[in-house]
């Protein structure tokens, strides 16, 4: 099975060795056919703490490295 990979905003820094990427994925209603935007929040590993709030990354899923944590940097796009 393939790796799911993902793009986001990086929200929140405050954790060690962790932050919070919200990715956006644009939606269609069924019934009404209306575009809408759906936001969901990953916890992402990041071991040497370098993300900032605001930085745009690539994210990729992995074996669990927590409870929350799936997912680590697979390259920070600026």
């Amino acid at each position: 099975m393939s790796k799911r990979i993902l793009k986001g905003i990086v929200v929140s820094t405050k954790m060690d060795k962790s932050a919070i990427v919200e990715v956006a994925t644009a939606k269609k209603d069924k019934r009404y056919n209306k575009r809408y935007t759906s936001h969901k929040k990953y916890c992402v590993h990041d071991e040497e703490n370098k993300l900032k709030d605001g930085v745009v990354v690539v994210i990729e899923e992995t074996a669990p490295i927590s409870k929350n944590k799936n997912w680590i940097i697979k390259e920070v796009l600026g």
